[in-house]
Formats: structure tokens, sequence, C-alpha cells
């Protein structure tokens, strides 16, 4: 068997890219700091992806299921995981911050922020409501909702055109062939920008160490450090644990994304492996039905260490404010978290705007604290984009377990190393689609000698 020369792996090229990347920042970071744009360019090729792929691969999905009874289920059993687990999450966080402490000590007053920098986030955390919330999830129009890349407004549209099309028959087949045909030519696109996934990952990386510098760290560097800790013992202790109970190896699924945590850790953004993640969950054998509901509502909803972030970041702000916490109000902070961490998905930016929200519901702390977190935001979010990536890639081998969407035999052979090849042939055999019209097909489940 030929293997894949070392300087063609994405994994080694993405690695090296981002060493390369922190070593400039410390030598040079006036010109590191200006290779930001190699990191937001990329990004934003790939959202541009992001709203297509979601698309065709939710309609395609939930059209060839049996029933609508088979969509509500998964799309139920989905929400009530991202609620357990994202509790969790909160938990975890407000146990770590307590106990560390790490706003101990600073003894800021109110008057002593900038309030400049958060003026921002404060003003439109004021229309963080629940009913803002709802309502932007249903998109003005359904271009408006593709032009912007509001996941949760395609994804509202993606269902109702599966659902439509489901409940039509066999009519909709060959459209539904033409939609899967799409699919596979994004999909395509994704591998090619992927090839640039080194050059985003440092620029991504070279202008957060230029920018703001190892040293900025060391003002809060406990903060930064516990959020790294709370982050992993989550991952490893709780997420472990998770997969444990589902019969697969989290170590082994980290190996398998290994290239994709690279890129996120480098761009500290994971929407920027969402289609490459929907894909590998494909190949490693869960459902395409499970895969496009379960991901895409994932990243709005399954958010582990945003979640854990959120909680450490409430609780920092009130220590460094000295601001005694009384239990009710610790416990009324988990409350509110519990609501407003789920806003971050309908609003733009959403991570600063959801804090100044939670922290406008509880006036004991100051919303002006948040510029204590402006400097180091940035390297926390790697940690944030890390723990919600993997929290989203076990949430769905969980669900697709769960609901019996799982190829247990191939899982087993991709997470031991074997090659994920495409699987042909699901679409033809589910919806009986005429091959002379349903030229690409999906995945099936090859025999191994």
């Amino acid at each position: 068997m030929s293997t894949r020369p070392l300087h063609r792996s994405l994994f080694v090229q993405v690695l090296v890219a981002i060493a390369a990347a922190a070593l400039l920042g410390y030598l040079s970071p006036e010109r590191a700091a200006a290779m930001r744009p190699l990191g937001d360019a990329f990004i934003k090729l790939i959202k541009m992806m992001i709203a297509p792929i979601v698309f065709t691969t939710v309609v395609v999905g939930i059209a060839q299921m049996g029933t609508m009874k088979e969509v509500g289920r998964i799309g139920l059993r989905a929400l009530v995981y991202f609620e357990v687990v994202s509790t969790l999450a909160l938990v975890i966080g407000l146990l770590v911050v307590t106990a560390l402490k790490p706003g101990a000590g600073i003894g800021m007053r109110p008057a002593d922020f900038d309030v400049k920098e958060v003026a921002a986030y404060a003003t439109a955390s004021q229309k963080l409501t629940t009913t803002d919330f709802l309502m932007n999830i249903i998109p003005t129009t359904v271009v408006d909702a593709f032009a912007r890349g509001e996941v949760l407004q395609v994804l509202l549209f993606s269902v109702l055109v599966g659902l439509a099309l489901l409940t039509l028959g066999p009519r909709t087949r060959p459209l539904i062939a033409l939609i899967e045909q799409v699919s596979q030519a994004l999909f395509a696109i994704i591998d090619m920008l992927m090839r640039l996934a080194p050059i985003g990952a440092f620029g991504g990386m070279a202008f957060t160490v230029g920018r703001y510098g190892i040293g900025s760290l060391l003002s809060l560097a406990q903060l930064v450090a516990g959020v790294y800790l709370t982050c992993a013992l989550f991952v490893f202790v709780v997420l472990g644990a998770i997969a444990r109970a589902a019969g697969f190896s989290l170590w082994k699924l980290l190996r398998y994304i290994r290239e994709d945590i690279l890129i996120v850790a480098g761009t500290a953004s994971s929407e920027t492996v969402l289609p490459r993640i929907m894909r590998k969950m494909e190949d490693l054998g869960c459902r395409k039905s499970v895969v496009g509901l379960v991901v895409p509502t994932g990243y709005s909803f399954n958010l582990d260490g945003t979640a854990i972030y959120m909680t450490m970041a409430v609780v920092f702000i009130a220590q460094a404010s000295s601001v005694h916490l009384t239990l009710g109000q610790t416990l009324s902070i988990l409350g509110v978290l519990l609501l407003t961490s789920k806003g971050a998905a309908a609003v733009t930016g959403g991570g600063f705007i959801t804090l100044a929200a939670t922290l406008s519901a509880i006036p004991t702390v100051p919303v002006a604290g948040l510029a204590l977190l402006v400097g180091v935001d940035r390297f926390m979010s790697a940690a944030r984009a890390l723990t919600n990536l993997i929290g989203n890639t076990v949430a769905t081998v969980v669900i697709a377990n769960w609901d019996g969407a799982l190829d247990r035999e191939r899982a087993e052979d991709v997470l031991n190393g074997a090659a994920a090849e495409p699987r042909r042939g699901e679409v033809a055999a589910d919806a009986a689609v005429p091959q002379e019209v349903f030229v690409v097909a999906s995945y099936a489940n090859p025999r191994r000698s």
C-alpha cells in the first residue's frame, strides 16, 4: 500500500503553517499582523459555501427519509442531547471559575473600565430578546437568508423544502437526484478550497500573535489557562464518557478529524470545517439524513465551548469587579446563560453581544467589564471553536447510533485507520432513482474482505 508523501499531507502543511505564523508573530509583530487578510479570505471562501451545502444536504437527507415522523424523531433527539450536554458545559465552567477565582485581586471599579470599547456590544445586546431570537430564525426572504449566510434561516427553509419533497413522493425523485448532484459539485469545490487551508491558518495565527502578542496574556493568564483547562476537561472527561457509552473511542475520533482540528486552531473558527465535517461524518457511517439535521443544528445550538467561555467570563468579570455573588445570583446567571447562549446562534458576531445581554440581565455585574476581555478574546476563541467542533462531531455519531442510523462496522474500520472510501448507491437504493437520471449517487456500505 502506497503512502502519501509527508509534505503533501494537509495535517503537516497546516501544522508547519501555524508554527511559522507563531514565529513570525514573535520576530516581526507588525508584519505578522498584516497577514490577517490571508486568514479572513480563507474563512470567507469557506463561509460562502456553507449555506448551499447545508441546503442540499438537508433537503436530500430529509427527502430520502421514510416519513415525517422520522424527521421529528431525529430532530427531537438532537435537541434533547444538545440541551443536556450544553447545560453540563455551563455547570462545569461555573464550577471551575468559582474554584480558580481568576479575577480575584484585580479590584477594578466600573469607573476604571473603558466603556467605549464595549459600547457597540452593549447596544446590540438590547435587541437580543427571546422574541427577536425566534424572529431571526425566519428569513425576510429566502434569497436574503442565503445572501447573508444565516445558517439557522437556511436550515429552516431547507427543512421545509425537504418535507415538501418527502410528501410529494416518487414524482420528486429526479429533482432529488439533481440536488444530490449539486451537493457533490459543492463538495468538490470544498476540496479545492481546502488546499488553501495552510495559508488561511498561517494568516489567522500570525495576526493573533502579531497583533496581541504573547505578553498581553500575562495579566489575564489565569483566565485564559482556566478556559483551556476547562475545555480540555469537558472534552476528555464528559465527551470521552459519552463516546464510551455510545461504543466508540474519542481518541480515535480525534485522530480521524485531526486535520480539521488544526485548521480550526489556526483560524479560530469552527465554521471553516463545517462542510468537511458533514462529509466526514457520512464517510464514517452516519446516515446522510442524520448528518444533514444534526451538524447544522449543532453549529447553532450545541456550542459547548462557547457555553464554557461565557460562564467563566461572566463570573470572572464579577470577581474582577469585587462583586460577591450569592448562591441565588450564581444560579440566576446559570439560568440566564441557558437562554442567552442559544441566542448567539441567531446574531452576527454573537459572542460578545450575548455576553453583554447576560450581564445586562444581572445588574450587579458591570457590562463595561467586557473591556477586560477584549485583548485576550482572540486567544480564547481557539479553545471555544475546538470544543464546539469536537462536541458537534461526537453529537453526530452519538445521535446516529441512538437512532440506529450508524453503520458500526464501517465506523470501526474508519476509526481504526481504514480509508473512508466513498459509499456509492445509497440514494439509488433508498429512493429508487432511475440510474439514467441519478448519475452521482450518495454512498453505500462497502463489503470488506
